[in-house]
């Protein structure tokens, strides 16, 4: 029997301290939730990562963190490699899991992850945050009780610039650590899932184009840190071929006939980290930029188009208990992981796991899967392929 959590017992652990696990740590700790333990590849990176974040225990690998039994809810901030093999070893060893996104690297092992999920009765989540911004919230309720009428068209990009040059790198480009997709798989799985969520409609069939603006990058020779306070020369590098997408456009059928299109790049200068999306309904539209994650565009024919400022008073309650602060008063990136470690852990504390979660689970990873799955393959087919979401 799965032992009563509150607040004040529960073991958290986070495994990898890149760019995203100490955003879980902080959106923790803004839930009042202390982190018992960190766990990264060696026991001198851990301890020394541990003490930068103030962490009171760490591990040198994932088993250690795992054997301790204080630790009752694992956060993995991995590279996607790993995310299979981390999220099915924390799942037999009877703990909770917070996984990021890929949750695997194809849909079988995904599968596999959702059925022992079930089989253990231990809560899952995989992280797509992005769904945690208020006026997201907001959109849903619109689109989903009919206000903007019946959808017609779902449209939008996620761009960013951070691999623009021959000369990025990152092991997000090597396929065995970050998966066949990358820039769908990375950043697309996230405007994917979101626009699910708010309408509520699957993707039946997609139709891709793939592109590879530089099929050899320039790889450092040794790893980053080595050169860290100098100028990396020619002599530095390596020629590496490249063999997952800069840039993707893919056309969506959705259910009831709804029609998508999606730009993935992550060589568009000047764009940061920017989703985008915009729903076109019967009889209004709703525009929303992650840039700008305080403003929701409101479009209508036959009157003033309207601007709706992220403002609790304002917002639908469905909405209103994703907005932690006044009108007037922005909330964005780091805000969206408080909000979802908000419904996590008091889903966990409630102790019901029979009970429908309100967060993304699992089951949203592994239908990811099955859509970049089929993305890939439509890619390399050129034709349109119908999402299979029978495995």
């Amino acid at each position: 029997m799965t032992k009563k959590l509150t607040k004040q017992s529960v073991g958290i652990g986070v495994a990898g301290t890149g760019f995203i696990g100490p955003a879980h740590v902080e959106g923790l700790r803004r839930n009042g939730l202390m982190v018992l333990g960190l766990a990264e590849a060696n026991k001198e990176l851990a301890e020394e990562k541990a003490a930068l974040l103030n962490i009171p225990r760490s591990y040198g690998s994932l088993d250690e963190m795992l054997a301790d039994p204080d630790i009752d809810v694992v956060h993995l901030a991995t590279p996607n490699y790993l995310h299979h093999p981390h999220a099915k070893a924390a799942l037999l060893a009877g703990k909770h899991v917070v996984c990021e996104k890929p949750l695997a690297l194809n849909a079988e092992q995904s599968a596999e992850l959702v059925a022992l999920a079930a089989e253990k009765k231990l809560v899952n989540v995989i992280n797509f945050n992005i769904r945690q911004y208020p006026l997201v919230y907001q959109a849903r309720k619109m689109v989903q009780s009919g206000e903007i009428g019946d959808i017609f068209i779902l449209q939008g990009s996620y761009l960013q610039d951070w691999l623009l040059f021959d000369t990025d790198w990152n092991w997000r480009l090597e396929p065995g650590l970050g998966g066949e997709l990358r820039a769908v798989g990375d950043i697309g799985s996230h405007w994917l899932d979101l626009l699910t969520f708010i309408t509520g409609l699957k993707i039946v069939e997609v139709y891709a184009d793939f592109k590879t603006f530089h099929p050899i990058r320039k790889k450092p020779s040794k790893p980053i840190e080595t050169f860290t306070g100098k100028i990396l020369t020619p002599k530095d590098y390596i020629n590496q071929p490249i063999h997952t997408e800069d840039y993707a456009s893919i056309l969506l059928h959705y259910e009831n006939g709804v029609r998508g299109i999606l730009t993935v790049s992550q060589v568009s200068s000047g764009r940061k980290n920017r989703l985008f999306y915009e729903i076109n309904g019967s009889k209004s539209s709703l525009v929303w930029d992650s840039e700008l994650p305080n403003e929701l565009w409101i479009g209508n024919r036959t009157e003033a188009n309207q601007v709706l400022m992220k403002d609790p008073s304002l917002l639908d309650p469905a909405a209103r208990g994703n907005a932690s602060y006044p009108g007037g008063h922005n909330e964005g990136f780091p805000d969206t992981f408080k909000q979802l470690y908000t419904k996590v852990y008091d889903y966990i504390f409630a102790g019901d796991y029979d009970k429908k979660p309100d967060f993304s689970t699992f089951a949203d990873g592994h239908y990811e899967m099955q859509l970049c799955e089929a993305i890939a393959r439509s890619a390399k087919e050129g034709k349109w392929i119908k999402v299979d979401q029978s495995k």
